[in-house]
């Protein structure tokens, strides 16, 4: 089973994506990320770091804390 803190992460990132109409290669690109990276965190398949964190909040032009909201 999928830990769940991975899980609404990853759906409070794609909301947010969805949000601002940006597809997930968009936003890979906007994050300097790999554009399947952001699948898998959608997907909550990834364990992602602080730092990759913080790249997919200031692509999204948001607060770290509001991805965990």
């Amino acid at each position: 089973m999928k830990k769940e803190i991975l899980k609404k992460f990853g759906d409070k990132v794609r909301e947010e994506r969805l949000r601002k109409k940006l597809s997930q290669e968009q936003l890979a690109d906007l994050a300097g990320v790999h554009r399947t990276y952001i699948g898998m965190i959608e997907r909550a398949e990834k364990n992602i770091t602080l730092e990759n964190i913080e790249k997919i909040a200031k692509a999204l032009n948001s607060n770290i804390k509001e991805l965990f909201k």
